[in-house]
């Protein structure tokens, strides 16, 4: 599930990693481009049934620009998460009900109007790199 703000600059990183992705032919991967209304969704995760939940959003972690990382659970409620409907801690505290696993993979934003910076991008790229290898392991988890 890929969330953020086509018109949101960095914010945009999850719908541009939807469309990279969605371009793929990835049989071990449902792709879901929840735009900023995640909650919209959780019909599609439930009916889907997933083992795995990836989460993927532009989240202030007080890092470099573009660097991806792994958001555990209890930092989640504390973070600034973009500009969605509902807090994220909500959406994942819903949707555990239903999902075993729940990955929140949270890039670091530079801007969050205008364009989608070339930064923000590349590391899109190489999250979309990441998931097509089944190699979520390389990703550091934020402390």
């Amino acid at each position: 599930m890929c969330i953020g703000n086509r018109e949101g600059g960095d914010d945009s990183v999850g719908p541009y990693i939807a469309d990279r992705l969605g371009s793929v032919n990835l049989e071990s991967m449902k792709v879901i481009d929840a735009g900023t209304v995640p909650e919209n969704y959780t019909s599609v995760v439930k009916r889907e049934n997933p083992k795995i939940l990836l989460i993927i959003d532009a989240v202030e972690m007080g890092l470099e620009p573009g660097e991806i990382r792994v958001v555990p659970k209890e930092k989640i409620g504390v973070m600034t998460i973009s500009t969605h409907g509902i807090p994220i801690s909500v959406l994942i505290g819903y949707l555990e009900k239903y999902v075993k696993d729940i990955i929140f993979i949270g890039i670091q934003p530079k801007v969050m109007s205008g364009k989608l910076t070339s930064v923000v991008k590349e590391s899109g790229d190489r999250l979309v790199r990441i998931l097509k290898e089944n190699n979520l392991k390389t990703i550091k988890t934020l402390s």
